[in-house]
């Protein structure tokens, strides 16, 4: 099995900051202090990791859809209709407070990792994938267990 490009994870990796920031501006009073004096009430806490993660949510779908585009006949159409899953699930269900909204984000991430993984089995993906996914979305996960539990 290949190893993950260098470039994917390092990239894959930068865009779990968002959601690492969040976590740390819940834990800890000194980064959220810092955050809201330099950055904003919207970049700390739960709010950037609801937001951003509507954001990813939405992004992937269209990663999804790439992959899509790779398949022929019903498994094209059955791979775009699956692909749009993941921003319909964030537009309808990261509502309704913070709590609500990352339980939801939640459980968003780990459905979107079920269509990777059915993307990656039908070999639309790349043979290191999952991998990549697997890890990327027990960081994100971890991330927003905090601000849910919190």
């Amino acid at each position: 099995m290949r190893q993950i490009p260098r470039s994917a994870l390092i990239l894959g990796l930068a865009g779990v900051i968002p959601f690492a920031w969040g976590a740390l501006t819940l834990l800890s009073d000194g980064a959220a202090s810092w955050g809201q004096a330099n950055l904003g009430a919207r970049f700390i806490g739960p709010y950037v990791q609801l937001f951003y993660g509507s954001v990813i949510l939405s992004f992937m779908s269209g990663v999804l859809w790439g992959f899509a585009t790779k398949a022929q006949g019903g498994r094209a159409a059955t791979g775009y209709a699956l692909s749009v899953i993941p921003a319909l699930w964030a537009f309808f269900m990261t509502g309704g407070g913070p709590v609500s909204a990352g339980m939801n984000l939640i459980f968003g991430f780990l459905g979107l990792l079920l269509l990777d993984w059915a993307f990656w089995r039908w070999g639309l993906a790349p043979e290191w994938w999952m991998r990549l996914r697997g890890l990327l979305t027990a960081l994100v996960v971890a991330c927003l267990a905090v601000g849910v539990i919190l």
